[in-house]
């Protein structure tokens, strides 16, 4: 080091200002959106297959618009709806058409209660008279346009109601929805956070019937958060969360009939989850899924409304877990289409109306990732998958028989399709980790390209100019396993000199965050690391999703076991690497990946010498249900695997740096777990950093929130593992500008 000294004094007279420089990208760049990609907002296919609509933001006036457009020209044939034409509308943030495409449903005022759940204000527009209807005075969820268009259902306060648009009167349907006790027709908070969905009822095709699931959360346990805001004294938001071995809400499945105005009861012999219903192709035959507990067997069940019986058609259980989708697919003759990881891979499968299997569709040692649909016209199916890498996405078609087989996208890296109603185009969505989001029109028959829709080629021309580190693919053995992994080294890597080493997963069941994509706001931070001198790291460890059911499902029952013991092992197989300081490896992430980080510091104290947990589980006691027994069990049978790969439990092993971060909003992985890490941490007579974020929650934004806390981590890595790179990166500096 003492070198460096002697350079910079040497030279220090020769170092005129006005040297030119590379273009250094700034976390005030990375969070104020000067990054951001374009592109095609609320896409919707129309029914007659040659046109599409787009919602669009006119910036210099505020207002919105959904415009249509021709799939073959890609010319913009009109715009169907402006706000600028609509008197009280300033904007609307999202559309829907009635099923005839007469008439649109647009939402307004809209705020979100949890993460999908949604209060709004909505009209109904109908397109031939331009006339505007409010569904109603008060702020509700979930409206939906009935079969014919001449209905809306929507929710208010926990109980359905439906508005006749034609008479323009609204009938209750339910009348028991109490806040924190019985919820008709959306869901709880563990349901839509960890089934992925909120509304709760369904039409059936002929719009006679409504389907709802009711749930009794009486004596589901209460959860509060104090709200802080800006008033003298706080607030507190109170509601049912159950964590894991508590009680669930109890579901019940009716059937309401519109023209009897009579509600029916289904049978379902005390199914515990209802994760998903769906009325069929025929009017009177509703699909309903349900679950046990350990959520390991399930019942596809077919209700009959016109005999009021139901019998399970289909059954599927697993040694761990079985996943829920929304794959299913009816046939016109309610044969139906169906995707299942039985054979060791998430394959597509084809039954007839009475649950018979008629045989496997696609197979192989790949996935399917995607499941777009079936056209009646050309008798194939349409997927994504991973057949061409685990880390990357491609459109297949194939015969529904099981043959001819096509690859319809030929860029490698992430393809993500919108088919047109008819299947006779789609718009593909393509990036990969050189390319920005690219949108062009293809023929769904053989995926030839007709055009290009809308590119990000300005974007990656400003990228240019940063001249930033690139993200190289690769594999690692560890633990007998080849694991994906991306790396990104400075733009000057030199093979023999050292560099501080910092890694960033996820690692949760299922997930993947080696992916060949474009990168968001995380990777141009990692990308301005490595422009600082570190060599950033990401692997992909056993228990992630993409490379089959057994590789995914080998964490079951330990949660935090393996994963952990991967990264520990692959941080030590890179400090071997001679351009790797092993004395300088860190590790962060978010959510279970602040499990990990967490977990990583403690168990592998003699590797790593600093981690960053941010808004992570610290015992898995404290997550709900649905999520933790899915993977876990109960506490009360499964006590070791929730003890024993908890952080809170380990950290007398701390030795490193560590930062913790918490939004006190979280109504996800609650502030409880950080408080009872730092309980823990305090009494083991532990030194670490802590920063909580007023009202925040599990997403930490708003404002200069995510600049704050960027700036944040950043000086904490800078701290710990880049002591080293001051006097390096100043000498470097130094002899940049005595060549210039």
């Amino acid at each position: 080091m003492k070198k460096y000294f002697i350079l910079s004094f040497l030279f220090i007279g020769l170092v005129t200002g006005g040297v030119a420089q590379d273009k250094k990208i700034t976390l005030e760049e990375i969070w104020g959106g000067e990054f951001r990609t374009q592109g095609m907002d609320v896409l919707r296919s129309l029914n007659n297959g040659k046109q599409y609509s787009v919602l669009n933001f006119d910036r210099s006036t505020r207002s919105t618009s959904v415009d249509k457009y021709d799939y073959q020209t890609l010319q913009k044939v009109e715009t169907i709806v402006s706000s600028k034409d609509l008197s009280g509308i300033q904007a609307f943030s999202s559309y829907e058409f009635s099923a005839d495409e007469s008439k649109l449903l647009l939402a307004t005022e809209v705020r979100p209660i949890f993460r999908r759940s949604r209060l709004g204000k909505y009209y109904v527009y109908n397109i031939k008279d331009k006339s505007l209807v409010l569904v109603s005075e008060n702020k509700i969820q979930e409206p939906t346009f009935s079969p014919q268009g001449d209905k809306v259902a929507f929710v208010y306060e926990n109980n359905i109601y439906v508005k006749d648009l034609a008479s323009g009167d609204t009938k209750q349907i339910t009348t028991d929805g109490v806040k924190n006790k019985i919820i008709n027709g959306v869901t709880d908070w563990v349901y839509e956070e960890e089934f992925g969905f909120v509304r709760a009822f369904e039409w059936n095709k002929t719009g006679t019937h409504i389907a709802f699931i009711r749930f009794d959360e009486t004596e589901v346990p209460e959860f509060s958060m104090d709200i802080y805001g800006t008033a003298l004294y706080q607030t507190q938001n109170v509601f049912k969360y159950p964590k894991a071995g508590e009680k669930n809400a109890e579901v019940s499945l009716f059937v309401y009939d519109l023209n009897g105005g009579s509600t029916e009861a289904i049978s379902l012999n005390n199914a515990y989850y209802i994760p998903r219903i769906k009325w069929s192709n025929d009017p009177s035959v509703l699909s309903i899924q349900t679950m046990n507990r350990h959520q390991n067997n399930l019942d596809l069940v077919f209700y009959n409304a016109n005999t009021k019986s139901a019998s399970v058609v289909y059954n599927e259980t697993d040694e761990a877990y079985v996943d829920i989708t929304d794959n299913l697919t009816f046939l016109n003759d309610n044969s139906f289409l169906w995707t299942s990881e039985k054979d060791g891979y998430n394959h597509i499968y084809l039954f007839n109306r009475k649950g018979e299997l008629v045989r496997q569709i696609t197979s192989g040692d790949w996935e399917v990732t995607n499941f777009y649909g079936f056209s009646p016209k050309t008798a194939r199916v349409y997927f994504q998958s991973t057949e061409n890498g685990s880390i990357n996405r491609a459109i297949y078609s194939i015969g529904i028989n099981g043959k001819g087989k096509k690859m319809l996208t030929k860029k490698v890296g992430t393809n993500n399709a919108a088919f047109s109603s008819d299947f006779t185009y789609f718009i593909n969505t393509f990036s990969n980790t050189d390319t920005p989001n690219l949108y062009t029109l293809h023929k769904a028959k053989d995926g030839k390209e007709i055009k290009e829709i809308v590119n990000n080629n300005a974007l990656h021309q400003k990228v240019k100019a940063y001249d930033l580190p690139q993200k190289e693919f690769s594999t690692i053995n560890i633990n007998g396993n080849d694991l994906n992994m991306w790396m990104i080294k400075p733009n000057n890597f030199d093979p023999n000199k050292e560099y501080p080493l910092f890694m960033f997963q996820y690692s949760g069941p299922g997930s993947q965050q080696v992916a060949n994509r474009w990168g968001g706001a995380n990777d141009y931070w990692y990308q301005m690391l490595a422009k600082e001198g570190y060599i950033i790291a990401c692997i992909d460890p056993r228990g992630t999703g993409f490379k089959g059911a057994d590789f995914k499902k080998v964490t079951y029952k330990e949660l935090g076991k393996f994963e952990v013991e991967d990264q520990i092992a692959a941080a030590k197989a890179l400090g071997e690497r001679a351009y790797i300081d092993a004395e300088r490896i860190g590790i962060w992430g978010w959510s279970f990946g602040g499990f990990m980080s967490s977990n990583a510091l403690f168990k592998g104290n003699d590797v790593f010498k600093m981690a960053i947990a941010v808004a992570p589980v610290t015992s898995w006691r404290f997550y709900d249900t649905v999520y933790t027994e899915r993977y876990m069990r109960t506490p009360q049978e499964n006590a070791s695997g929730y003890d024993e790969n908890s952080p809170i439990n380990h950290v007398d092993k701390l030795k490193g740096d560590f930062l913790l971060i918490h939004g006190s909003g979280d109504d996800n992985v609650h502030l409880q777990n950080t408080m009872r890490m730092v309980e823990a941490l305090v009494q083991a007579n532990k030194q670490f950093d802590w920063a909580i974020y007023p009202d925040k929650n599990h997403g930490i934004f708003g404002g200069n929130t995510r600049l704050q806390m960027y700036t944040k981590m950043t000086n904490f890595i800078n701290a710990h593992l880049g002591d080293k790179l001051k006097e390096e990166n100043k000498v470097l500096e130094l002899e940049n500008k005595i060549k210039g």
